[in-house]
């Protein structure tokens, strides 16, 4: 998006008293969507997507790039229009609404700021379409740069402030006229790492005191885990999984979900006994023993999903699996092991040290317990 542009706002001035808002109905979901298809000629982006997301959360669209996360972002922004379905906003539809009726508030990666006006100019722009009195507005500015905790900084342009400032600065103008929903695109994709883990926090504290609905992008599953109420995990423009980020980290419902949030350990094997431990031959050639949530039949072919921070460099787990360290990188607190057990892939473990980090050909044994691992079936679902 080119800088000056600013979508948070109606591409006309709203005549006075003209209501530019969605009623909110009693009880209702803040936003909803109803089996949504959104398609640009005969490629369909997002297909048969549905989500309730209740007032005051704040939901995460995961994903790659591609998946259709920023195209649902845009739709609810009437930016994007839909090919099927329905998209709700307070209990009332929406997805033929104008966009400056819709009172949504955007933030980019971009920030759209305005570099010919000041932060005040900046800030206050959504407002002064709004036909907010001056002295409202005035007071509406001073409160929303004291919460992204920039007061006094009403003169500056853009271009002097850093780039962490101008992301505040473009949450400020998006939260100023209290809107119905606030949605974040990859806002903070351009920030180097500290400012990042910075901005993560200011923005969930902002979002917690407004008690706005927020809706957050990103490809970043520790922005997504750290944040959020709930993770949408998107895939080929349709939902993989929808849950707490504890739920979609600990037990994801596909090999696409473990493997794209956070990179698990996906050991492929062939059950050999389920009366009483589930017993499950590795392609390595080693056993392990898991729990199932139901019987199993011999024969079955499974995948043990297992997260590399449930791995344990030694001790006395009751799954050992003896290998050698291909590769070993030290993180100050722990490390991080490439290891070979004889299968076709590597495995990793992200331990804590015991003594020191293993060298490279070194001998290692890796453990987990049976409940610390989740069973995919052939398909790649879990299995439940």
């Amino acid at each position: 998006m080119p800088d000056g542009q600013d979508t948070t706002l109606a591409p006309r001035p709203a005549s006075a008293g003209e209501n530019t808002g969605i009623a909110a109905g009693a009880g209702s979901p803040a936003v909803e969507f109803r089996n949504i298809d959104i398609a640009y000629g005969k490629f369909v982006a997002v297909r048969d997507f549905s989500l309730s997301i209740a007032k005051g959360s704040f939901v995460t669209l995961l994903g790659p790039s591609g998946c259709g996360k920023t195209t649902i972002l845009r739709s609810i922004a009437g930016l994007v229009d839909i090919s099927a379905g329905q998209i709700m906003i307070g209990g009332r539809r929406v997805d033929d609404v104008p966009i400056y009726k819709r009172n949504i508030g955007l933030v980019f990666q971009s920030y759209a700021l305005f570099p010919h006006k000041s932060v005040f100019d900046n800030v206050a722009f959504g407002l002064k379409y709004r036909n907010v009195a001056k002295p409202e507005i005035k007071r509406k500015v001073g409160q929303a740069l004291d919460m992204v905790r920039l007061p006094g900084s009403e003169k500056k342009l853009p271009s002097q402030l850093s780039g962490g400032q101008q992301q505040r600065i473009a949450l400020a103008r998006a939260i100023v006229f209290e809107p119905q929903v606030l949605l974040l695109d990859e806002p903070l994709s351009a920030l180097d790492a500290n400012m990042r883990e910075e901005m993560r926090v200011e923005i969930k504290k902002i979002q917690k005191e407004t008690g706005i609905t927020a809706i957050f992008v990103t490809h970043d599953q520790e922005e997504a885990l750290s944040m959020s109420d709930r993770i949408v995990v998107m895939n080929a423009g349709s939902a993989e999984q929808i849950g707490t980020p504890e739920e979609v980290y600990e037990r994801p419902a596909t090999a696409f979900v473990a493997d794209f949030l956070g990179k698990a350990n996906m050991l492929t094997g062939t059950v050999t006994r389920s009366d009483g431990p589930t017993t499950v031959m590795l392609a390595s050639g080693q056993t392990v023993n898991v729990l199932a949530p139901r019987p199993l039949a011999p024969g079955s072919a499974v995948t043990v999903v297992v997260r590399p921070q449930k791995l344990s460099v030694g001790g006395a787990s009751a799954n050992r699996l003896p290998g050698r360290v291909v590769s070993a990188s030290y993180l100050g607190g722990g490390a991080i092991y490439e290891v070979d057990i004889g299968g076709k892939a590597n495995i990793r473990a992200n331990a804590p040290i015991a003594g020191r980090v293993l060298g490279e050909g070194e001998a290692i044994a890796l453990g987990f317990e049976p409940d610390d691992c989740v069973l995919l079936d052939e398909a790649g679902r879990r299995i439940s």
